[in-house]
């Protein structure tokens, strides 16, 4: 079995978070049944190797999934709008030792998005992010249809590597202590699909439900391009981040 490494704190709560749910607009219709950004991603850039466009980024010798999810999530929103950008290991590991103090600790999400939207990660900083109810299956659906994905955390299974190695779906079983960072690119009746150690991992919803802890739809300046077309409230989400930017 490959080796791979996890490195997601436990959720950190912070009342000034904002929540999804209050920038729906009424008329906004029920998200399509399945739905799948990387096949957007894909025509775009004329590529469809996920372990190309998403690779390990130092995430087999190091706890930095947090970063390397927002790599991926950084490639998935560029490569929205036609261009191929892909996080060197470099600039990952540079910016995972400078929020951890220089050890190999494992970051709490909320950190790095925080860091991500006020200082950037590369050359890019986000307009900000919304927290996702993880339990709302249509809240989940609708912020990976609309933002490009969502940047979640979940407790760790036993069988959790073992079934990544097999390429079967991750499924609900007893938990570690450990927590990862994954960035979720789409979803059918059966699950939903992240990209996670240099490839992609399907997780059945029950998986979902007794794992996931926290989920995030976040605001890429990349979303005020018309593919995105969201159908939030994008200029009351902007005026809200500015208030409780800090």
């Amino acid at each position: 079995m490959a080796s791979f490494r996890f490195g997601k704190h436990p959720p950190r709560v912070d009342y000034r978070s904002l929540r999804l749910k209050s920038y729906f607009k009424s008329t906004l219709p029920a998200p399509p049944a399945t739905h799948d950004v990387l096949a957007h991603v894909y025509a775009h850039l004329k590529s469809s190797d996920p372990t190309l466009l998403f690779p390990m980024d130092g995430n087999d010798q190091l706890g930095d999934c947090t970063i390397a999810a927002v790599a991926h999530a950084l490639t998935v929103y560029k490569g929205l709008i036609g261009k191929k950008s892909i996080l060197a290991l470099p600039a990952i590991s540079k910016v995972y030792f400078h929020l951890t103090g220089g050890i190999d600790s494992g970051l709490v999400e909320l950190d790095v998005l925080n860091y991500w939207r006020k200082t950037g990660v590369g050359k890019d900083k986000i307009l900000g992010f919304v927290t996702v109810n993880p339990k709302n299956h249509t809240h989940v659906k609708q912020a990976i249809h609309l933002f490009g994905g969502v940047y979640l955390g979940f407790q760790v299974p036993h069988h959790c590597m073992q079934q990544f190695d097999a390429r079967k779906p991750w499924t609900p079983g007893p938990l570690t202590k450990d927590g990862h960072a994954v960035y979720a690119v789409g979803y059918t009746a059966k699950g939903v699909t992240v990209l996670t150690w240099g490839n992609t991992q399907q997780g059945t919803w029950g998986w979902w439900d007794e794992c996931v802890d926290e989920a995030y739809a976040i605001l890429p300046s990349e979303a005020k391009a018309k593919d995105f077309s969201p159908g939030f409230d994008f200029a009351q989400l902007q005026s809200d981040i500015g208030d409780v930017a800090h």
